[in-house]
């Protein structure tokens, strides 16, 4: 959360060109707010049509030049962990005194209700194993602008995709970005 998935992602899909996908978008153009969504329905119903619209956003990108940016807690569904396996995975690594300014920013988190930065480090620590899992590359996004971090990931990419080319097919591997 507030590691700047969207506008990062945005940048970077249009640098080349490529369409950008946020599934946050996707769930509140279906749904409504998010909030509402927790406020009514709760947080496992959020989860399952946040799973629908993950599956949705990577369905229409296959043989497409596509970025998805998925919420933080899109990746604790077992069924999103197994379509990710088909992708490329990037995380975005922050912590909490680079986000601390921009959460203060935006009160409509459900999940951070109440001490917005002591719940954002605790799901992080309960999310950071399955993100560092999950991802082929980690890009620090603690220091740098948008356009620094989108070049920056833009030539991890690059590396990465002649590193892959260049050897035999294995697992996906983590790498972490400079």
């Amino acid at each position: 959360m507030a590691v700047g998935k969207s506008a990062i992602g945005r940048q970077l899909a249009n640098h080349r060109a490529a369409t950008f996908v946020d599934t946050d978008d996707l769930v509140v153009g279906q749904h409504g707010p998010i909030a509402e969504i927790f406020a009514r329905r709760g947080e496992p119903a959020f989860r399952e049509i946040e799973a629908r619209a993950v599956a949705q956003a990577i369905e229409q990108s296959l043989g497409n030049s596509a970025v998805i940016s998925l919420g933080g807690g899109a990746v604790l569904d077992s069924g999103t962990q197994q379509l990710l396996g088909r992708c490329m995975v990037v995380y975005l690594e922050c912590d909490a005194a680079t986000v601390a300014e921009r959460i203060a920013r935006n009160s409509v988190r459900p999940l951070l209700a109440g001490d917005a930065i002591g719940r954002w480090q605790t799901l992080f620590a309960a999310r950071k194993p399955v993100y560092e899992r999950l991802a082929n590359l980690v890009l620090d996004v603690r220091s740098g602008t948008v356009p620094e971090l989108t070049r920056r990931l833009e030539n991890a990419l690059q590396g990465y995709a002649a590193e892959t080319a260049a050897v035999a097919p294995m697992p996906a591997a983590t790498k972490k970005v400079d």
